[in-house]
């Protein structure tokens, strides 16, 4: 057997797994109004317990009404209990175990009723929290202990004290936001007081027997924070206190700091395992390690060379509810992978626009029952035009399904701009999944033609039943003066590798595409000049993105002109205006980075419907958007036909 160390037994407390994966709580926005269980919470955790995974946790479950919210399940009453019952039952009846969080954000809550250790906020909010009274300090002591009780009767096999990421036990332990200055402020011993509280209290709600794992933020990353010494001490105290194991995660929703939480695709494949194997030397209780862990590989190597006990594989198990099973069956190779784009689980979770969160590379998350594949009962032959990723879904789905999909991509590769996008520094990752996606279409065997433009001539040979236009987008050519000249180019063309820029570049556009041109360019030792003409740049990147590309952009010293308008290409200079007056900008080469728009379809459009053939139009030939977009309408359209 493969990852014979990641598939062994594994035990916390008392509780057996069966092997050493954990499902981490992860924000979904997928319960019920007023924090009750929906059927799509429960779908979303028996999916990922069929799916091979040792260890459910139940996501930032409140303890208390100060922590209510809509976008988090709740069990600071009893009312609760029945739905989280259903959910404990359906978790085991789908071969998994259960843990419920134990979840106070203090004032991370999106209420207006926020408390905390002190009236100080985080940095960049301007609502102040309300410093908790003495006598609410033990109200809330109680809360954690008799939401943990709740969670037993509900039938769970363990729960998890939330203890980091900047959330209200963190505010009583960290130096730099404790100001108290009674028994729960100042002293070392004096900030620990609150979560060992709370942990003494659950122990003795749950008895001796009850695995109670805990939560931390291994480094704080605040000025004056916590320090990995810090929560090595602490964790030594917990494990005292009644901890059976500890998850080792980093960082808080401040700042910078909050890339470290929900890592993106600029940070490295388990970049805090060593921060785990740090906390692991501290304790002798088992030590999960947590951070961008997407491959079975890495996820078996962690656990063979002794730095932690298990792997908390959370966005992973969103982009494949099979990670297990496959990586188990020898079928590693077929796990469709997180890339760390977080479009649409950071992203989602945070857009209120946005009801649950979901993943560009399983549109299935938060819809396990309204997307399970149903086999079609008249088979058509349905051409699809373009293998970018929406492209790519929506054949993959239709040949699943028992139609018969052929594919035409004009280029000699499949992936479209998703594939384009991997050529960006620290994006690598993405074009793996673009080319994944293409394997994944082979393996099906969808009837894949390469350098194919669709044509009139070609549908009319074919015969198709539906056409699918999925051509894509190409970059807006603005009508600037100078903009013909020979050393003007598009992103594209730089993304692609047909052209090399180099010596002073001025790139027009300070948009995601833009940014990343950058960033390539400066990488090679170019001097770099991005304008924008907006008052800030990266507007269409998510938070976690643009905190990673601003800090190399900054660190880089790429000049970042905003509120500018290119007017004129001149030679070897850029005209802008800025604030009404004009400036002259020196440029070897002008990269330009302002957008794409959908390509022209109209005359295949036009030909369709003389001919009378269904067609649909999905992803960038709609509108140049993300690639969440085109791979989810990919999805849904693939599901209709």
């Amino acid at each position: 057997m493969e990852f014979t160390h990641l598939f062994s037994k594994g035990t916390i407390g008392n509780m057996e797994l069966k092997n050493r994966v954990i499902l981490p709580a992860m924000g979904t926005k997928m319960n019920a109004p007023g924090g009750y269980v929906s059927d799509r919470l429960i779908d979303y955790h028996v999916a990922r317990a069929k799916g091979g995974n040792g260890l459910n946790t139940v996501e930032v479950t409140t303890i208390h009404p100060t922590a209510a919210s809509d976008d988090a399940p709740a069990l600071y009453d009893d009312k609760f209990i029945p739905g989280m019952a259903q959910l404990a039952l359906a978790i085991r009846e789908a071969g998994g175990k259960s843990c419920l969080q134990l979840w106070h954000g203090g004032k991370v809550t999106p209420n207006l009723i926020q408390v905390s250790s002190s009236p100080v906020p985080f940095e960049g909010v301007t609502h102040i929290p309300r410093e908790l009274a003495h006598h609410e300090v033990g109200e809330m002591v109680q809360a954690y202990a008799d939401t943990a009780l709740r969670a037993k009767i509900a039938g769970f096999d363990s729960v998890e004290f939330h203890a980091g990421h900047g959330y209200l036990p963190q505010q009583f332990l960290s130096p730099a936001m404790n100001f108290r200055q009674d028994e729960y402020g100042g002293s070392w011993e004096n900030r620990c007081r609150f979560p060992l509280a709370c942990i003494r209290a659950i122990r003795k709600a749950v008895g001796p027997g009850f695995p109670i794992l805990m939560r931390i933020s291994a480094i704080e990353d605040l000025p004056g924070g916590l320090t990995l010494e810090d929560m090595k001490l602490f964790s030594k105290l917990a494990e005292e206190a009644g901890i059976d194991a500890i998850n080792v995660s980093r960082g808080v929703p401040a700042g910078a700091a909050i890339k470290y939480e929900v890592p993106p695709i600029d940070l490295p494949v388990g970049f805090n395992v060593d921060n785990a194997a740090q906390i692991k030397s501290a304790v002798n209780i088992p030590v999960i390690a947590v951070g961008r862990i997407n491959d079975p590989a890495i996820a078996d190597r962690i656990i063979a060379e002794g730095l932690a006990d298990f792997v908390a594989i959370g966005r992973a198990q969103l982009a494949d509810p099979e990670f297990c099973n496959k990586a188990l069956a020898g079928r590693a190779d077929t796990i469709v992978k997180c890339v760390g784009c977080d479009q649409g689980c950071f992203d989602g979770f945070v857009n209120p626009n946005v009801p649950f969160i979901s993943c560009v590379f399983n549109p299935a998350t938060g819809r396990e029952s309204e997307y399970e594949l149903k086999q079609t009962v008249i088979p058509k032959k349905v051409l699809i035009a373009g293998g970018g990723p929406g492209g790519l879904e929506a054949a993959v789905t239709l040949k699943r399904r028992g139609h018969h999909p052929i594919l035409c991509e004009k280029n000699d590769i499949l992936g479209g701009q998703l594939y384009i996008a991997g050529a960006a520094p620290r994006k690598e990752e993405m074009a793996a999944a673009a080319l994944n996606m293409g394997e994944t279409a082979k393996r099906e065997g969808v009837d894949i033609r390469l350098n194919t433009e669709v044509t009139p001539e070609l549908i009319q040979e074919i015969g198709p039943d539906e056409v699918i236009l999925a051509i894509g987008s190409s970059p807006i050519i603005p009508p600037v003066e100078g903009v013909d000249s020979s050393h003007v180019v598009n992103s594209h063309d730089v993304l692609w590798g047909t052209v090399h820029p180099e010596g002073r570049v001025v790139i027009i556009g300070g948009g995601l595409v833009g940014l990343e041109v950058a960033e390539l360019l400066v990488e090679r030792g170019h001097q770099i000049t991005v304008v924008e003409m907006q008052a800030d740049v990266a507007n269409d990147l998510g938070l976690l993105r643009k905190i990673c590309v601003m800090e190399s952009l900054y660190g880089h010293g790429v000049e970042l002109i905003t509120n500018s308008k290119c007017m004129a290409i001149q030679g070897d200079s850029v005209i802008v205006e800025k604030d009404g007056e004009s400036h002259s900008l020196p440029a070897d080469y002008v990269v330009i980075a302002v957008g794409s728009r959908a390509l022209n379809k109209q005359p295949l459009q036009d030909f369709l419907e003389e001919s009378s053939i269904p067609y649909h139009v999905i992803g960038d030939a709609v509108q140049a958007r993300r690639a969440l977009n085109a791979i989810w309408e990919g999805a849904e359209l693939a599901r209709r036909i």
